[in-house]
């Protein structure tokens, strides 16, 4: 049995416009998401590091939609810019409990990634560096680069993560939540500044 005590919800970091069609056909893996018109926040250097990376015993990385454990991380701060135009979606932490989910220790395009299948990954994964709020506080700088790699570790979920795990949507302030209701979300949305840079 796969004990998820202690883990929080997990997180996916999506443009404004993609809200209608996530919450029709879920989160898509990359490659999977190739087939229909979307829009994404993803930096096409990282993505180019993630396209041929194969996942140990699974797919290429790209056939994984993949979850953040926290999204106040790296990812996020490299975005900032674009918070008015961002949401974070939260999804319910049993998203883990379905089949070939691979937990990966720190940013997936990393060289120095491990892979794991959930019930080790639970038991491998740093949640202590991983839900501390800040990684910029290191005089090392090898120690500051690896707490960044390790703060956005990743849940990877095969193809697709079905709509029925998303439990709510956090946006940066009123007027974002105001134009997803004027976009006919009925999904709780919770304005919620802190997580965002």
């Amino acid at each position: 049995m796969i004990n998820l005590i202690g883990i929080r919800n997990l997180h996916n970091i999506q443009p404004i416009e993609t809200i209608p069609s996530i919450l029709e056909h879920g989160i898509l893996s990359h490659n999977r998401a190739k087939t229909i018109k979307h829009k994404s926040v993803a930096s096409p250097i990282i993505q180019a590091r993630r396209e041929n990376k194969q996942i140990p015993n699974g797919m290429k990385l790209h056939d994984y939609a993949n979850l953040y454990f926290d999204a106040h991380n790296p990812m996020l701060c490299s975005i900032k810019k674009q918070n008015t135009e961002i949401v974070i979606i939260q999804l319910d932490k049993k998203i883990l409990m379905v089949k070939n989910v691979v937990l990966c220790d720190r940013n997936a395009s990393s060289d120095y990634a491990a892979f794991y299948p959930v019930e080790i990954g639970l038991e491998k994964l740093n949640f202590q560096m991983i839900y501390n709020r800040y990684w910029t506080n290191h005089k090392d700088p090898i120690l500051l680069m690896e707490h960044k790699s390790i703060k956005c570790a990743e849940a990877l979920i095969p193809n697709c993560v079905p709509p029925d795990y998303i439990s709510e949507i956090i946006v940066y302030n009123d007027s974002v939540k105001t134009r997803l209701e004027s976009m006919g979300i009925t999904l709780q949305i919770t304005v919620d500044s802190s997580i965002f840079f």
